[in-house]
């Protein structure tokens, strides 16, 4: 197991590295470690001051991306990119071209860009999260090549539920943590792209006990739905109902701790402090649950029946959900 790294402060992606006993060694590996790290981009965005997820995620975002085939095609982790007016993709030798969002999917937090120049990168094959397993040595890299290559461990594949409406039936987490992680690669054992790195968790291993980690997103969900992300057919596909708020689990129970302004639930009259605690008449249970049972509901547009507990006694309300998409604005064309 490598050295874990207690305090570690990132600041510009120039002035920091890890330091040289928690980096990946190119010896002993069946792949060429040089190769597969510089298919790691550094991306960075600039998202308008009046977009829907500015207030929440900021205007300008920086993060990592991964060369995917040799036409310029990067994947990323779809927050990075959500709304951005301008894309920034810089390789390890400082080459800086411009990038068009091809894609953000919702379901399984994948971003697309499209370079808009070339980027003299190889593309990082794809492996398969099916066959890694906890306990095994994997990379986490984001851009910068070795300096910015972690040596870490699976420690844990398992069901993941994001406050933002959002669930994974099997995520994969790493420890230690990246400090940079987001769209960064993990990379297997054999040089492959297993994965795209979305969060820092504090419960990596699952459980009470604190391991700071990364949850990684399994590459596995990309080839079924990557042609349909390249041509935009997935604007095509059934949405499903969103209802703009954000939930979280208190003592086994859902609470709202906060709401998209001028979202579904708003408009609604769901407030902040509420605990749901039926959809469609069902009990729900824990947060995964809960997201699962409202998208059994239809697709966006459906109304979502929602038994609410607010001051002491049970409130009913009828939610229009919407698509999310429309709340947001589209990829500016270059």
């Amino acid at each position: 197991m490598p050295a874990q790294i207690d305090e570690f402060e990132m600041t510009d992606s120039s002035d920091w590295e890890f330091p040289e006993e928690v980096r990946p060694r190119a010896d002993g590996l069946s792949y060429d470690l040089e190769t597969a790290l510089s298919s790691v981009l550094e991306l960075r965005a600039e998202i308008p001051a009046d977009a829907f997820t500015a207030s929440i995620l900021g205007t300008e975002r920086a993060g990592n991306a991964v060369a995917i085939d040799d036409n310029g095609l990067v994947l990323t982790i779809g927050y990075l990119i959500t709304e951005a007016s301008t894309v920034w993709l810089v390789s390890n030798d400082g080459g800086a071209v411009g990038g068009h969002v091809v894609a953000y999917d919702y379901d399984t937090g994948f971003g697309l860009v499209q370079a808009l120049g070339r980027l003299g990168v190889p593309a990082l094959p794809f492996g398969s999260a099916r066959g890694c397993g906890v306990g095994d040595d994997v990379v986490v890299a984001g851009a910068g090549g070795s300096r910015h290559a972690l040596q870490t461990k699976i420690v844990s594949k398992r069901e993941f539920a994001g406050y933002w409406e959002y669930v994974l039936d099997e995520a994969i987490f790493t420890a230690p943590a990246h400090p940079n992680w987001g769209g960064t690669a993990l990379i297997s054992p054999s040089g492959e792209l297993q994965g795209i790195g979305s969060l820092f968790v504090q419960n990596a291993r699952g459980g009470e006990a604190r391991v700071d980690g990364n949850m990684i997103v399994p590459i596995d969900l990309l080839p079924p739905i990557l042609d349909d992300l390249k041509n935009g057919a997935a604007a095509d596909r059934p949405a499903r109902p969103w209802l703009g708020f954000y939930v979280a689990e208190a003592e086994e129970r859902q609470v709202v701790v906060g709401l998209a302004e001028g979202g579904p639930a708003d408009r609604a009259g769901v407030r902040v402090g509420d605990v749901v605690v039926e959809v469609g008449g069902a009990p729900v249970g824990d947060l995964a649950d809960l997201f699962r049972s409202i998208w059994a509901l239809g697709t966006a547009g459906s109304e979502i029946a929602l038994t609410l507990w607010r001051d002491g006694e049970p409130i009913r309300l009828g939610v229009v959900s919407g698509n999310r998409n429309d709340f947001l604005k589209s990829p500016r064309m270059h």
